[in-house]
Protein backbone atom coordinates (compact mmCIF):
# COMPACT_ATOMS: atom_id res chain seq x y z
CA UNK A 1 0.00 0.00 0.00
CA UNK A 2 1.42 3.37 -1.03
CA UNK A 3 0.98 6.54 0.96
CA UNK A 4 0.78 10.09 -0.39
CA UNK A 5 3.05 12.78 1.06
CA UNK A 6 0.03 13.93 3.12
CA UNK A 7 -1.17 10.60 4.54
CA UNK A 8 0.07 11.49 8.05
CA UNK A 9 -1.95 14.73 7.91
CA UNK A 10 -5.15 12.92 6.90
CA UNK A 11 -4.67 10.42 9.71
CA UNK A 12 -4.03 13.26 12.16
CA UNK A 13 -7.31 14.88 11.06
CA UNK A 14 -9.15 11.64 11.85
CA UNK A 15 -9.98 10.75 8.26
CA UNK A 16 -11.44 7.34 7.52
CA UNK A 17 -8.65 5.78 5.46
CA UNK A 18 -9.19 2.94 2.99
CA UNK A 19 -7.19 1.31 0.17
CA UNK A 20 -7.92 2.87 -3.24
CA UNK A 21 -5.97 2.04 -6.42
CA UNK A 22 -3.07 0.75 -4.32
CA UNK A 23 -2.95 3.87 -2.14
CA UNK A 24 -3.99 4.52 1.45
CA UNK A 25 -6.51 7.32 0.82
CA UNK A 26 -8.87 9.50 2.88
CA UNK A 27 -12.47 8.46 2.09
CA UNK A 28 -14.32 10.75 4.52
CA UNK A 29 -13.54 13.20 7.33
CA UNK A 30 -16.88 14.39 8.74
CA UNK A 31 -19.26 12.55 6.39
CA UNK A 32 -20.07 12.46 2.70
CA UNK A 33 -23.09 14.78 2.72
CA UNK A 34 -21.41 17.54 4.75
CA UNK A 35 -18.25 17.37 2.60
CA UNK A 36 -20.31 17.36 -0.60
CA UNK A 37 -22.17 20.46 0.61
CA UNK A 38 -18.88 22.23 1.41
CA UNK A 39 -17.68 21.86 -2.19
CA UNK A 40 -21.02 22.76 -3.79
CA UNK A 41 -21.40 25.97 -1.74
CA UNK A 42 -17.96 26.92 -0.43
CA UNK A 43 -14.49 25.49 -0.89
CA UNK A 44 -12.90 22.12 -0.10
CA UNK A 45 -9.57 20.39 -0.71
CA UNK A 46 -8.99 16.87 -2.00
CA UNK A 47 -5.63 15.10 -1.89
CA UNK A 48 -5.63 13.29 -5.24
CA UNK A 49 -1.88 12.66 -5.36
CA UNK A 50 -2.55 9.04 -6.32
CA UNK A 51 -3.21 10.18 -9.92
CA UNK A 52 -0.50 9.40 -12.50
CA UNK A 53 1.59 11.92 -14.46
CA UNK A 54 3.66 11.23 -17.59
CA UNK A 55 5.88 13.83 -19.27
CA UNK A 56 6.28 13.42 -23.05
CA UNK A 57 9.01 15.51 -24.68
CA UNK A 58 10.51 15.88 -28.14
CA UNK A 59 9.71 16.85 -31.72
CA UNK A 60 7.41 13.80 -32.11
CA UNK A 61 5.59 14.14 -28.76
CA UNK A 62 2.43 15.48 -30.42
CA UNK A 63 2.53 12.79 -33.11
CA UNK A 64 2.59 10.06 -30.42
CA UNK A 65 -0.27 11.69 -28.52
CA UNK A 66 -2.29 11.99 -31.74
CA UNK A 67 -1.69 8.30 -32.44
CA UNK A 68 -2.83 6.98 -29.04
CA UNK A 69 -5.61 9.43 -28.06
CA UNK A 70 -9.06 10.01 -29.54
CA UNK A 71 -9.27 13.80 -29.24
CA UNK A 72 -7.34 16.21 -31.49
CA UNK A 73 -4.37 17.42 -29.43
CA UNK A 74 -3.09 19.54 -32.34
CA UNK A 75 -5.59 22.23 -31.26
CA UNK A 76 -3.80 22.69 -27.92
CA UNK A 77 -1.77 25.83 -27.27
CA UNK A 78 0.61 26.34 -24.34
CA UNK A 79 -1.48 26.81 -21.21
CA UNK A 80 -4.40 24.72 -22.39
CA UNK A 81 -5.61 21.28 -21.28
CA UNK A 82 -7.79 18.72 -23.04
CA UNK A 83 -9.93 15.79 -21.92
CA UNK A 84 -9.34 12.68 -24.04
CA UNK A 85 -9.19 8.89 -23.96
CA UNK A 86 -6.86 6.09 -25.01
CA UNK A 87 -8.82 3.71 -27.27
CA UNK A 88 -7.75 0.04 -27.36
CA UNK A 89 -7.78 -2.24 -30.41
CA UNK A 90 -11.03 -3.98 -29.43
CA UNK A 91 -13.36 -0.98 -29.45
CA UNK A 92 -12.98 -0.20 -25.73
CA UNK A 93 -11.05 2.33 -23.67
CA UNK A 94 -7.64 1.82 -22.01
CA UNK A 95 -8.21 4.95 -19.87
CA UNK A 96 -9.47 8.51 -19.92
CA UNK A 97 -6.94 11.28 -19.27
CA UNK A 98 -6.15 14.99 -19.38
CA UNK A 99 -3.43 16.31 -21.70
CA UNK A 100 -1.62 19.55 -20.83
CA UNK A 101 0.54 21.41 -23.36
CA UNK A 102 3.39 22.63 -21.13
CA UNK A 103 5.61 24.10 -23.85
CA UNK A 104 6.43 23.49 -27.47
CA UNK A 105 7.29 19.78 -27.80
CA UNK A 106 6.35 18.99 -24.18
CA UNK A 107 3.08 17.57 -22.83
CA UNK A 108 1.92 16.37 -19.43
CA UNK A 109 -0.52 13.43 -19.42
CA UNK A 110 -2.56 12.91 -16.25
CA UNK A 111 -4.04 9.41 -15.92
CA UNK A 112 -6.10 7.44 -13.42
CA UNK A 113 -4.27 5.99 -10.41
CA UNK A 114 -5.46 2.42 -11.02
CA UNK A 115 -4.20 2.52 -14.61
CA UNK A 116 -0.73 4.07 -14.26
CA UNK A 117 1.22 0.93 -15.20
CA UNK A 118 -1.31 -0.16 -17.85
CA UNK A 119 -1.30 3.28 -19.51
CA UNK A 120 2.48 3.59 -19.37
CA UNK A 121 2.92 0.22 -21.05
CA UNK A 122 0.24 1.01 -23.66
CA UNK A 123 1.69 4.38 -24.68
CA UNK A 124 5.27 2.98 -24.58
CA UNK A 125 4.27 0.14 -26.92
CA UNK A 126 3.25 2.76 -29.52
CA UNK A 127 6.33 4.93 -29.05
CA UNK A 128 8.31 4.10 -32.18
CA UNK A 129 8.87 7.83 -32.69
CA UNK A 130 11.74 8.40 -30.26
CA UNK A 131 9.64 10.44 -27.84
CA UNK A 132 11.26 10.89 -24.42
CA UNK A 133 8.79 9.55 -21.84
CA UNK A 134 9.10 10.08 -18.08
CA UNK A 135 6.77 8.59 -15.50
CA UNK A 136 6.84 11.24 -12.76
CA UNK A 137 3.82 9.87 -10.85
CA UNK A 138 5.77 9.01 -7.68
CA UNK A 139 7.45 12.43 -7.52
CA UNK A 140 4.41 14.69 -7.79
CA UNK A 141 1.45 15.54 -5.59
CA UNK A 142 -1.92 16.87 -6.67
CA UNK A 143 -4.43 18.91 -4.68
CA UNK A 144 -7.91 19.70 -5.99
CA UNK A 145 -9.17 22.95 -4.44
CA UNK A 146 -12.80 22.92 -5.51
CA UNK A 147 -15.90 25.05 -5.01
CA UNK A 148 -17.40 28.45 -5.90
CA UNK A 149 -15.27 30.25 -3.30
CA UNK A 150 -11.96 28.72 -4.47
CA UNK A 151 -10.79 31.75 -6.52
CA UNK A 152 -11.47 34.26 -3.77
CA UNK A 153 -10.09 32.04 -1.01
CA UNK A 154 -6.82 31.27 -2.81
CA UNK A 155 -6.00 34.57 -4.52
CA UNK A 156 -3.83 35.79 -1.62
CA UNK A 157 -1.46 32.83 -2.18
CA UNK A 158 -0.37 33.74 -5.72
CA UNK A 159 0.58 36.63 -8.01
CA UNK A 160 -1.32 34.84 -10.82
CA UNK A 161 -4.80 36.27 -11.45
CA UNK A 162 -6.85 33.17 -10.67
CA UNK A 163 -10.08 34.66 -12.03
CA UNK A 164 -8.40 34.98 -15.45
CA UNK A 165 -7.69 31.23 -15.76
CA UNK A 166 -10.66 29.87 -17.70
CA UNK A 167 -11.93 26.28 -17.63
CA UNK A 168 -9.40 23.76 -18.98
CA UNK A 169 -6.62 26.36 -19.03
CA UNK A 170 -3.65 26.54 -16.67
CA UNK A 171 -0.73 28.73 -15.56
CA UNK A 172 2.67 27.79 -14.19
CA UNK A 173 3.45 30.26 -11.43
CA UNK A 174 4.04 30.91 -7.73
CA UNK A 175 1.60 29.45 -5.23
CA UNK A 176 1.79 29.35 -1.43
CA UNK A 177 5.45 30.35 -1.47
CA UNK A 178 6.50 27.73 -4.04
CA UNK A 179 7.62 28.63 -7.55
CA UNK A 180 6.72 26.73 -10.74
CA UNK A 181 3.47 25.21 -9.53
CA UNK A 182 0.87 24.17 -12.13
CA UNK A 183 -2.40 25.97 -11.34
CA UNK A 184 -5.06 24.33 -13.51
CA UNK A 185 -8.74 25.33 -13.81
CA UNK A 186 -9.81 21.70 -13.96
CA UNK A 187 -11.49 19.38 -11.51
CA UNK A 188 -14.05 16.64 -11.17
CA UNK A 189 -16.80 18.35 -9.20
CA UNK A 190 -18.62 20.79 -11.50
CA UNK A 191 -18.33 23.53 -8.87
CA UNK A 192 -15.27 25.35 -10.18
CA UNK A 193 -11.84 25.67 -8.62
CA UNK A 194 -8.32 24.50 -9.34
CA UNK A 195 -5.98 21.56 -9.35
CA UNK A 196 -2.49 22.25 -8.01
CA UNK A 197 0.46 20.11 -9.19
CA UNK A 198 3.65 20.30 -7.15
CA UNK A 199 6.55 18.14 -5.97
CA UNK A 200 6.03 15.81 -3.01
CA UNK A 201 8.43 17.81 -0.82
CA UNK A 202 6.40 20.99 -1.47
CA UNK A 203 2.87 19.77 -0.92
CA UNK A 204 2.74 19.94 2.89
CA UNK A 205 3.69 23.64 2.86
CA UNK A 206 1.05 24.26 0.18
CA UNK A 207 -1.61 22.29 2.09
CA UNK A 208 -0.95 24.27 5.29
CA UNK A 209 -1.02 27.66 3.56
CA UNK A 210 -4.16 26.72 1.63
CA UNK A 211 -5.96 26.00 4.90
CA UNK A 212 -4.66 29.23 6.48
CA UNK A 213 -5.81 31.30 3.49
CA UNK A 214 -9.16 29.53 3.30
CA UNK A 215 -9.99 29.56 7.02
CA UNK A 216 -12.31 32.56 6.82
CA UNK A 217 -14.08 30.92 3.85
CA UNK A 218 -14.89 27.76 5.81
CA UNK A 219 -12.42 25.59 3.87
CA UNK A 220 -12.41 21.89 4.76
CA UNK A 221 -10.60 18.70 3.71
CA UNK A 222 -12.74 16.47 1.49
CA UNK A 223 -12.50 12.71 0.97
CA UNK A 224 -12.87 10.52 -2.10
CA UNK A 225 -16.44 9.49 -1.22
CA UNK A 226 -17.71 13.04 -1.78
CA UNK A 227 -15.57 13.29 -4.92
CA UNK A 228 -17.66 10.41 -6.27
CA UNK A 229 -21.06 11.93 -5.41
CA UNK A 230 -19.97 15.32 -6.82
CA UNK A 231 -18.77 13.87 -10.14
CA UNK A 232 -21.86 11.69 -10.47
CA UNK A 233 -24.20 14.68 -10.06
CA UNK A 234 -22.43 16.18 -13.10
CA UNK A 235 -22.54 12.90 -15.06
CA UNK A 236 -18.75 12.69 -15.36
CA UNK A 237 -17.60 9.17 -16.30
CA UNK A 238 -15.51 7.20 -13.81
CA UNK A 239 -13.07 4.70 -15.30
CA UNK A 240 -13.77 1.18 -14.06
CA UNK A 241 -17.47 1.98 -13.60
CA UNK A 242 -18.92 3.88 -16.56
CA UNK A 243 -16.09 3.29 -19.03
CA UNK A 244 -13.63 0.41 -19.29
CA UNK A 245 -11.83 -1.90 -21.71
CA UNK A 246 -15.15 -3.07 -23.20
CA UNK A 247 -17.07 0.23 -23.55
CA UNK A 248 -16.58 2.31 -26.68
CA UNK A 249 -16.29 6.10 -26.38
CA UNK A 250 -19.32 6.40 -28.70
CA UNK A 251 -21.47 4.21 -26.44
CA UNK A 252 -20.31 6.23 -23.43
CA UNK A 253 -21.42 9.55 -24.91
CA UNK A 254 -17.81 10.58 -25.53
CA UNK A 255 -18.24 11.18 -29.25
CA UNK A 256 -17.25 14.81 -28.53
CA UNK A 257 -13.69 13.67 -27.69
CA UNK A 258 -13.53 11.21 -30.60
CA UNK A 259 -12.25 13.16 -33.61
CA UNK A 260 -12.17 11.39 -36.97
CA UNK A 261 -10.21 14.26 -38.54
CA UNK A 262 -7.07 12.19 -37.79
CA UNK A 263 -6.02 8.55 -37.56
CA UNK A 264 -5.64 7.03 -34.10
CA UNK A 265 -5.76 3.61 -32.48
CA UNK A 266 -8.79 1.68 -33.79
CA UNK A 267 -10.21 4.83 -35.44
CA UNK A 268 -11.42 2.92 -38.52
CA UNK A 269 -13.51 0.53 -36.44
CA UNK A 270 -14.90 3.35 -34.32
CA UNK A 271 -15.76 5.32 -37.46
CA UNK A 272 -17.71 2.30 -38.75
CA UNK A 273 -19.47 2.00 -35.41
CA UNK A 274 -20.48 5.66 -35.64
CA UNK A 275 -21.84 5.19 -39.17
CA UNK A 276 -23.71 1.98 -38.28
CA UNK A 277 -24.96 3.37 -34.97
CA UNK A 278 -24.36 1.95 -31.49
CA UNK A 279 -26.64 -0.72 -30.02
CA UNK A 280 -26.42 0.53 -26.42
CA UNK A 281 -25.90 3.90 -24.80
CA UNK A 282 -24.82 5.28 -21.45
CA UNK A 283 -27.80 7.17 -20.02
CA UNK A 284 -28.51 9.19 -16.90
CA UNK A 285 -31.56 8.34 -14.83
CA UNK A 286 -33.39 9.55 -11.74
CA UNK A 287 -35.31 7.24 -9.44
CA UNK A 288 -39.05 7.98 -9.29
CA UNK A 289 -39.37 6.50 -5.79
CA UNK A 290 -37.05 6.71 -2.78
CA UNK A 291 -34.38 4.14 -3.64
CA UNK A 292 -30.64 4.01 -4.28
CA UNK A 293 -29.35 2.43 -7.51
CA UNK A 294 -25.99 0.67 -7.22
CA UNK A 295 -23.24 -0.48 -9.58
CA UNK A 296 -24.18 -3.71 -11.42
CA UNK A 297 -27.93 -3.57 -10.64
CA UNK A 298 -29.95 -4.74 -13.65
CA UNK A 299 -32.03 -2.26 -15.66
CA UNK A 300 -35.30 -3.69 -17.01
CA UNK A 301 -38.25 -2.52 -19.12
CA UNK A 302 -41.93 -2.49 -18.09
CA UNK A 303 -42.22 -6.15 -19.07
CA UNK A 304 -39.32 -7.14 -16.82
CA UNK A 305 -36.90 -7.78 -19.70
CA UNK A 306 -33.28 -6.95 -18.87
CA UNK A 307 -32.23 -4.02 -21.08
CA UNK A 308 -29.03 -2.92 -19.38
CA UNK A 309 -26.95 -2.44 -16.27
CA UNK A 310 -26.24 0.33 -13.76
CA UNK A 311 -22.63 1.54 -13.82
CA UNK A 312 -22.77 4.24 -11.11
CA UNK A 313 -25.45 5.17 -8.60
CA UNK A 314 -25.95 7.10 -5.38
CA UNK A 315 -28.37 9.11 -3.30
CA UNK A 316 -27.68 12.64 -4.56
CA UNK A 317 -26.80 14.88 -1.58
CA UNK A 318 -27.76 18.05 -3.52
CA UNK A 319 -31.08 16.74 -4.82
CA UNK A 320 -31.98 14.17 -2.17
CA UNK A 321 -33.00 11.55 -4.71
CA UNK A 322 -31.49 8.41 -6.22
CA UNK A 323 -29.51 9.06 -9.41
CA UNK A 324 -27.39 6.87 -11.65
CA UNK A 325 -25.70 6.13 -14.95
CA UNK A 326 -26.10 2.92 -16.88
CA UNK A 327 -25.98 1.29 -20.30
CA UNK A 328 -29.31 0.51 -21.94
CA UNK A 329 -30.44 -0.56 -25.40
CA UNK A 330 -30.80 2.37 -27.81
CA UNK A 331 -34.58 1.85 -27.95
CA UNK A 332 -34.77 2.73 -24.24
CA UNK A 333 -32.21 5.55 -24.24
CA UNK A 334 -34.28 8.65 -25.14
CA UNK A 335 -34.72 11.36 -22.50
CA UNK A 336 -38.00 10.81 -20.55
CA UNK A 337 -37.97 7.04 -21.27
CA UNK A 338 -39.41 5.01 -18.39
CA UNK A 339 -37.04 2.31 -17.14
CA UNK A 340 -36.87 0.20 -13.98
CA UNK A 341 -33.96 -0.62 -11.68
CA UNK A 342 -34.05 -4.11 -10.20
CA UNK A 343 -33.28 -3.67 -6.51
CA UNK A 344 -33.50 -6.89 -4.47
CA UNK A 345 -36.12 -8.43 -6.80
CA UNK A 346 -38.19 -5.23 -6.89
CA UNK A 347 -38.38 -3.31 -10.18
CA UNK A 348 -38.28 0.33 -9.05
CA UNK A 349 -39.33 2.98 -11.59
CA UNK A 350 -36.79 5.46 -12.95
CA UNK A 351 -36.73 8.00 -15.77
CA UNK A 352 -33.98 8.77 -18.30
CA UNK A 353 -32.92 12.42 -17.89
CA UNK A 354 -30.55 14.90 -19.49
CA UNK A 355 -27.20 15.64 -17.84
CA UNK A 356 -26.08 17.20 -15.62
CA UNK A 357 -28.32 16.00 -12.78
CA UNK A 358 -27.28 18.97 -10.65
CA UNK A 359 -27.97 22.38 -12.13
CA UNK A 360 -26.63 25.37 -10.26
Amino acid sequence: MKNTALTHIHEGLGAKMLPFAGYNMPITYEGVNAEHETVRNGVGVFDVSHMGEFLLTGPNALALIQKVTSNDASTLTIGRAQYSCLPNNEGGIVDDLIIYKMKEEQYLLVVNASNIEKDWNWISSHNDLGVEMRNISDDYSLLAIQGPKAVEAMQSLTSVDLSAITYYHFEVGDFAGIDHVIISATGYTGSGGFEIYCKNNEVEQIWNKVFEAGASFGIKPIGLAARDTLRLEMGFCLYGNDINDTTSPLEAGLGWITKFTKDFTNSEALKKQKEAGVTRKLVAFEMQERAVPRHDYEIVDSEGNVIGIVTSGTMSPSMNKGIGLGYVTVANSAVDSDIFIRIRKNDVPAKVVKLPFYKK
